[in-house]
């Protein structure tokens, strides 16, 4: 990924796409388009709806970083796959589902999404800055993007260039969505304010903060490379899924190698 010098408030961060799990370092600079207008945020936590169970065989480092049901468990009407052909693969297919009766019914896709660089982690092997994307089935948290809210169910953060997600597993906003002003985002931050995140979604991977079992792990908009552990879609198609997802139907999303 590129590295893209960023100044906010005189200090100039570098951003460097090896020591972030999440996708902002090396995406570009907002569109001159963002509305100065938006949700002004406190340092509130992104943890979200995260998932509950703790899966079969499971460790409980896989238990403490979120990945959470049993295969087959169904915990809402609203599901989204992400599956690649190997560990190593950094492309990977999403297909959006109806849950019914047991049994599912396509919405969208199959689609090509892009994961990690490294491709996705073993369950309960994801780790900070590894460049690779969590296994496993975890809920949604809060929406958010750059550009004003486009019309989803979920709450809807449009992002500032005081925003930052904290990647430090050192800090005590550790995998925290952060208002600059009024708390420290931690060494080497994920800005907010950046193309790749003009729409996105927060997945609750890891919201008990454990550090060093990653951070900032999102479905956003793709800028044409791999990830630094995200899942990522075209505009077009990550809006239809972020505008059909409902808090009400407990939408899950499910990753790994099929």
């Amino acid at each position: 990924m590129n590295l893209w010098p960023r100044v906010r408030g005189g200090l100039a961060l570098l951003a460097v796409a090896a020591l972030a799990s999440g996708c902002a370092h090396g995406a570009t600079a907002p569109a001159a388009a963002t509305a100065a207008a938006g949700a002004m945020t406190s340092s509130a936590t992104a943890q979200g709806a995260g998932a509950t169970g703790q899966a079969a065989g499971a460790t409980a480092t896989a238990s403490a970083a979120g990945a959470a049901h049993p295969a087959g468990q169904q915990a809402g009407s609203q599901l989204v796959t992400v599956t690649a052909a190997s560990y190593r693969a950094t492309y990977a297919t999403l297909t959006a589902y109806r849950l019914s009766a047991g049994h599912r019914r396509r919405v969208f896709g199959p689609w090509t999404a892009r994961i990690g660089r490294n491709g996705f982690a073993p369950p309960g092997r994801k780790r900070e800055g590894d460049g690779r994307t969590p296994s496993g089935t975890f809920g949604f948290g809060f929406f958010f993007g750059v550009l004003p809210d486009p019309g989803v169910r979920f709450g809807y953060r449009q992002s500032q260039p005081y925003d930052f997600w904290d990647d430090d597993p050192a800090s005590p906003h550790y995998n925290e969505w952060v208002d600059q002003r009024l708390a420290d985002p931690g060494l080497d931050p994920e800005p907010m304010d950046v193309s790749g995140y003009d729409y996105g979604a927060v997945i609750a991977y890891n919201t008990a903060r454990t550090p060093g079992l990653g951070s900032g792990i999102f479905l956003h908009v793709n800028i044409g490379t791999a990830t630094a552990g995200c899942v990522t879609l075209p505009m077009g198609e990550l809006l239809r899924v972020l505008r059909w997802l409902n808090p009400a139907r407990s939408p899950r999303i499910e990753m790994g190698v099929r």
